[in-house]
């Protein structure tokens, strides 16, 4: 989700006006998500590099996150869509860790569609993460070092219990991945739109679904 600061300044606004903008088109798009029956949705919302940020951006990206998790919180439940975090969200605010545990906690036996927010994020660390915890079982016997395969890999990462990734869509003309999902893009299909974040509405959404329907996912094959 790229593109909320140049949305605020192209209107001459603050960029805190483009963030929030940009968790309306969240709602938007989580909604329009359910309704095309897209079975997860993960949504890149702040990196691990994000930090680097003025101290004041990353407070109020913080505040909006909290009003996000109040307002929606009781929708996740009505409409049986099960929250999932990704990341290192535990080194967030106390408080804001808190009603993360809760709302994941109050969700996480429906059965309707995922919603992924991936909070301190980076695929990078994710993977190092991985290794870590496979060569401490190769460390403590547990398996051998020729038993590690791409399947035993992939369970070592966060999104382990997730479907594969079908479809990776980056917003504001960017053409990068930015540390994000970068195993599992391996085979996805890749969808950048010049639209800037707080302006990708369910259209948008749809565009890119027919663009994805169009194309031929050989994985390798003929």
């Amino acid at each position: 989700m790229d593109g909320n600061g140049r949305w605020a300044k192209a209107r001459h606004l603050p960029r805190i006006a483009g963030h929030r903008q940009g968790v309306e088109a969240v709602r938007h798009i989580s909604r329009a998500a359910r309704d095309l029956g897209i079975e997860v949705l993960t949504l890149y919302a702040f990196s691990s590099e994000n930090w680097r940020r003025p101290q004041e951006e990353v407070g109020d990206l913080m505040g909006l996150l909290r009003r996000f998790l109040k307002k929606e919180v009781e929708e996740l439940v009505r409409e049986d869509v099960r929250l999932r975090v990704i990341g290192d969200y535990r080194a967030l605010a106390p408080d804001l860790v808190e009603m993360i545990d809760d709302v994941v906690g109050r969700t996480e036996r429906n059965g309707g569609p995922s919603l992924v927010i991936a909070l301190n994020y980076g695929s990078q660390a994710e993977i190092t993460a991985a290794a870590r915890a496979l060569a401490k079982r190769v460390e403590d016997g547990e398996i051998t070092a020729d038993a590690i395969d791409e399947a035993m890999f992939e369970g070592a990462l966060a999104t382990h219990d997730l479907p594969p990734l079908d479809l990776m869509i980056r917003t504001s003309g960017e053409q990068r991945l930015s540390n994000f999902l970068l195993w599992q893009s391996a085979y996805a299909e890749l969808v950048f739109t010049d639209t800037l974040w707080p302006d990708f509405d369910r259209t948008a959404l749809e565009e890119a679904l027919s663009v994805y329907a169009r194309r031929h996912r050989r994985f390798g094959g003929l």
